[in-house]
């Protein structure tokens, strides 16, 4: 049987073509990874009845079914609807017009997040909550990025890979008084952080220039010396990646910023990507974005009207690291210049 495919409706759902001919994967978008249990069912159906059976759950946290012919399409576009409404413009408050098409672009990828600070000790933001803000700016949008939120620097999310990562973090407070000198903070910080706490004359010193923000000392102190601030703290690293020829870690944009300015960031990322790509939107990963214009551009744009708190630190320059598979990757010959 032979198809004439619309690339365009294949595309704009993520429907990805498989092995068998006139086959789709469809993926489906779930901000932050957390969904109410009654979609389950929902997923059931789309499988069982256009698809083969099965659902994998993918690498970005979509619900991802493989096995639909693309002569049913249209039937699960028009099925799907109401999940769309209700994830993206109820749960998220996304501006967006849903109908019988399915989702309106591929663009940004689905936000993908650790569980947070509503279950993991760990975990020093509400994740969930976040990723639903931001699919509220990054989403539709024909402009590719890929976003990864982590509560705490352990990052189970794996930030530091992903176009943007950011990562929840904390300013513990030190009460001196209720400190009894026992050095489990101490030996906290040595064993899972960055040795930043000493004791001198039975309490605690702390070296501020290098705290990660982690919070391991709050969590093994017995007499409550340690507590999280109140106000949450983020750190953004920009420029992470995998891939066949220059994987690289992220690297650290901002430091000790506050929500607002998280949010004001990601605000500008289209305009960012647009003016790069001179409005012509490709699959590029957004380290190879600020690559090209370089990075004090890109710091320009993407802080363009974002008010930066007092106890914000922002990167004056950024040495990448890139794993270089080929030696000499970056050198090429004159006639491939």
């Amino acid at each position: 049987m032979s198809y004439d495919i619309d690339v365009k409706k294949v595309r704009r759902n993520c429907y990805r073509q498989s092995k068998v001919r006139g086959e789709f994967m469809l993926q489906i978008r779930v901000p932050g990874g957390v969904i109410d249990a009654k979609y389950l069912s929902f997923f059931q159906h789309i499988a069982e009845t256009w698809g083969n059976g099965e659902f994998h759950l993918g690498v970005r946290q979509t619900i991802s079914i493989p096995g639909i012919k693309y002569e049913y399409i249209d039937e699960v576009n028009k099925y799907i609807r109401p999940y769309i409404e209700e994830i993206e413009v109820n749960l998220c408050g996304v501006d967006m017009a849903v109908d019988d098409n399915g989702y309106p672009t591929i663009g940004a990828r689905n936000i993908m997040a650790c569980i947070g600070n509503r279950h993991c000790i760990y975990a020093n933001i509400d994740t969930t909550d976040l990723a639903r803000k931001i699919e509220k700016i990054i989403f539709p949008s024909d402009y590719h990025i890929k976003l990864n939120i982590s509560g705490c620097p352990n990052d189970c999310a794996k930030a530091h890979v992903s176009d943007i990562g950011i990562i929840g973090i904390t300013k513990p407070e030190y009460d001196y008084e209720r400190c009894i000198g026992c050095k489990k903070c101490v030996e906290a910080c040595a064993h899972h952080a960055t040795r930043v706490l000493s004791v001198e004359k039975g309490k605690i010193v702390k070296d501020t220039c290098c705290c990660v923000g982690c919070g391991e000392c709050v969590l093994v102190c017995p007499t409550g010396a340690w507590t999280r601030n109140p106000k949450k703290f983020y750190r953004v690293l920009i420029g992470g990646r995998t891939g066949k020829q220059t994987p690289r870690m992220g690297k650290i944009f901002l430091n000790w910023v506050t929500e607002d300015v998280v949010l004001g960031v990601l605000k500008n990322w289209e305009t960012f990507s647009a003016y790069v790509m001179n409005n012509k939107p490709e699959y590029i990963h957004g380290g190879h974005l600020i690559d090209r214009v370089g990075y004090n551009k890109f710091k320009e744009m993407i802080l363009k009207d974002v008010k930066l708190n007092p106890e914000a630190m922002v990167a004056e320059r950024v040495l990448w690291t890139e794993t270089e598979y080929r030696s000499n990757f970056n050198v090429k010959p004159v006639t491939q210049r």
